[in-house]
This record gives structure tokens, sequence and C-alpha cells, in this order.
């Protein structure tokens, strides 16, 4: 992306609803928000609770709410209690006015609440009803509730097939892992919803979930098993089958990942730049085939000789031979990434001091909105209400009622 970017923003002017909450449905908002859009966050009196997650014992002990602030920047809060009729009233004036709604209530919650698509799509014809789930929205399991832990990473086979090897218990996933991607798969169906609207004026339902999206990220191997074929269970690093696209461990206790598919052209550069140009002529590694059948003493010898320096020393090495690498990337690395920062995934935050994730889709021409503050709960109820329509008696009326904060 390059500085002479303008503002042409696509969805300036587009009205979006995040009545949604932990984190795939709320992210797909904020992405929308990046580009431009509007976006009301609708929570309960009481706050999101996704508020409170940085809380949680065993995250991050840090006084500033890292997740709310990522997750939630540039987006205008109300706060309604939605099991009121004057509150779902309110509800339904900002629905006839959006462009978009995205909400991850169970679904019997949404009955509940009577923000149903049965109930809101007649409201807006051209509505997009944007509907996230952890199961999918049929099905024995529609009303399960679940987290991207439990149906993105452990239902779809994804932690059964990370761990170390196959003698390790199944790999824990991180915090949100499944979330984000999952909150990009939202966003593509909302787009494409609205691409048609552009064709056909009509709205309409859209759906993503967990499920669908845990098993899109491993459908690899997960499209291999369902023509037949047998997974074989995952070897010790030792004993990987190529010693190529294996791990390895510098002088100073940092990783490397070495991914050499084209061995043809990488294999006698990487020789070289380890120090060991002879072994091209080792019997034992001389071909493909070769280096497969002595894959562990290939890797034995490798280890032996990334041993020998640091991790600063194999990466000038590595990318002056132009071999295929990657660094094993720590969270602390991120403050000094010139590669993150160039191409702007990492952006300075709304204070100018600290430095956020951008979202992940760039496009020529657009200089997305720069990451504004996280809203206090219901900090704009007033100004959202106003500019829907309602006069300030009627908007005390509301607060008198307890329905608005």
């Amino acid at each position: 992306m390059h500085d002479d970017r303008h503002n042409d923003l696509p969805f300036a002017g587009l009205k979006v609803i995040d009545c949604a909450s932990f984190i795939a449905a709320p992210c797909a908002a904020t992405v929308l928000s990046d580009f431009g859009a509007d976006v009301i966050k609708v929570e309960p009196l009481e706050g999101d609770a996704y508020r409170e997650l940085y809380r949680m014992p065993g995250l991050p002990a840090i006084d500033r709410n890292f997740a709310w602030d990522l997750d939630s920047r540039n987006k205008r809060s109300i706060a309604l209690d939605l099991k009121s009729p004057d509150a779902q009233a309110v509800l339904y004036r900002l629905v006839e006015q959006a462009d978009v709604f995205i909400t991850n209530l169970p679904l019997p919650a949404r009955g509940r609440l009577n923000i149903g698509y049965e109930t809101l799509g007649p409201l807006n014809p051209r509505m997009i009803y944007a509907s996230f789930t952890a199961y999918g929205e049929t099905g024995p399991e529609a009303d399960k509730t679940g987290f991207d832990s439990t149906a993105y990473w452990a239902r779809s086979g994804l932690m059964d097939l990370m761990r170390a090897d196959h003698r390790t218990p199944p790999a824990r996933s991180a915090a949100g892992f499944g979330d984000h991607p999952s909150g990009i798969a939202l966003y593509g169906a909302i787009v494409t919803a609205l691409y048609r609207r552009m064709t056909t004026g009509r709205g309409g339902h859209v759906d993503s979930s967990l499920l669908a999206n845990g098993l899109w990220a491993n459908s690899f191997f997960a499209q291999a098993r369902l023509y037949g074929a047998t997974i074989p269970p995952r070897p010790p690093r030792e004993l990987v089958a190529n010693s190529l696209t294996n791990g390895y461990r510098c002088r100073d206790g940092r990783w490397l990942n070495l991914v050499l598919l084209n061995e043809a052209r990488q294999f006698r550069p990487l020789l070289k730049a380890l120090g060991c140009a002879e072994l091209a002529d080792d019997p034992r590694f001389a071909t493909q085939a070769a280096r497969m059948e002595n894959a562990p003493a290939l890797t034995q010898i490798f280890d032996r000789l990334f041993a020998e320096h640091d991790l600063a020393e194999w990466r000038q090495r590595f990318d002056a031979a132009g071999v295929t690498f990657g660094i094993v990337g720590t969270l602390d690395d991120l403050l000094h990434d010139e590669q993150m920062r160039a191409v702007e995934a990492l952006v300075p935050g709304h204070d100018g001091v600290t430095m956020t994730i951008s979202s992940p889709i760039n496009i020529e021409g657009v200089r997305k909105v720069p990451p504004g503050p996280a809203p206090a709960i219901g900090e704009h109820g007033a100004e959202i209400l106003r500019d829907a329509g309602y006069a300030d008696a009627d908007i005390q009326r509301l607060r008198d009622l307890k329905v608005l904060l």
C-alpha cells in the first residue's frame, strides 16, 4: 500500500447493526467499519460480556482492555434491554434504516428476544441479515452453544492433527484462534449479499458457522479422508519423512521452519548455507528418494548444524541463498517486525503510541479508517436515536423505563 491512497471508502454510508458478541460475528462488523461503514454496537444494559473477557485467569495481565479495543474499534454503542418490548421497538426502528444486521446470539435466544430473521427480515427487505452460529442453522446441534476452541478447533480434527506428535495430548488452541478467520468468512458472505443486492434490490439471510470454518481450515486432510485415504499418525520431528520440511532449533533457542518443496533448485544452496556442501554427493542424500529414506539421519545432521549459530545468522544466510524458510515467531517479535509495519498489518493505534492489528484486506486506492477508540457501554445511545428520528423526550422516556442506558 502506498501513501498516495485516497479516502474513497467503499462502505461510506453503509449502516450496520452489530448485535453480537464473542468474537467472530463482531469482528466481521469491524472489517466493515475499517472500510467506512457506520457500525452500531447493540449491547445489554450491563454491557457486552466480551468486555470482561480480558480479565479471565490465564490471559495476559494488563489493565488495558486489549480484546475490546481490537474488535470494537470505530463502533458506536447503544445499550438496550432487548427483553423489553419498548427496547425491541427501538431496535426495529434501527433495523428499518439498516443495510446489515449481524448477530450470533443462540437461535433460541433470538426467538425469545424477537430478533430472528423471520421477525426482522420483513421490516426491511433490502437488509442483509448475517447470522453466525457455532454449529450451523439446521440439524440436531443447531441450538447448541460453542466457542472456537470447541466447534472450530476441536470438532474439525485440527486439535487432533496438530499434536506435536501422535503420542502427545491433543493440541490446545490459542484464544480467538478460529474466531478471527471465521469473521472474515462472515464478512465475505455479507459483501457477496451486498453485491447481489446491487442487481436485485433484495437483501436476505446469510450465515456462517465455526463448524463450517473449522472444517474449511482443515479441508486439505479432511478431503483426503473423505476420499478414503488413511491419515498417518504424526511422527515426532526427529522421525519426519522429509528433513527439508521440518523445524530446527538454533543456538539461541529460537526455532526456524524449513519448507523446501523445490528440492532440485534449493537443496544445494541450503547445504552450502549450512556449511555442509559435501552432503550433496553423499549417496544417502544425493537424490530425493534417498533423502526420504534417510530422513532421520539427515535431520540429526541438521540439528547439529543449526545449533552452531543463532537465528539471526541463519536468517541472513538463507535469505542470501534464496532458501525458503520462516522463523517461528514469538509475540515479542511483533514489536520489531518491519515487514508487518511495511504492509500495514500492524498500524498505529488510536492513541498514536501503541500499535494495533489491521484487518487482512486491502484495496488499491483506499485508505482504511484509522483505528478509533472502542466505545464505552451505551456511549452513543442518544446520538444514535436522534439519528434515527427520536426526539429528546422519547429518549428520556426510554431511560425512565430503564430499557436504555
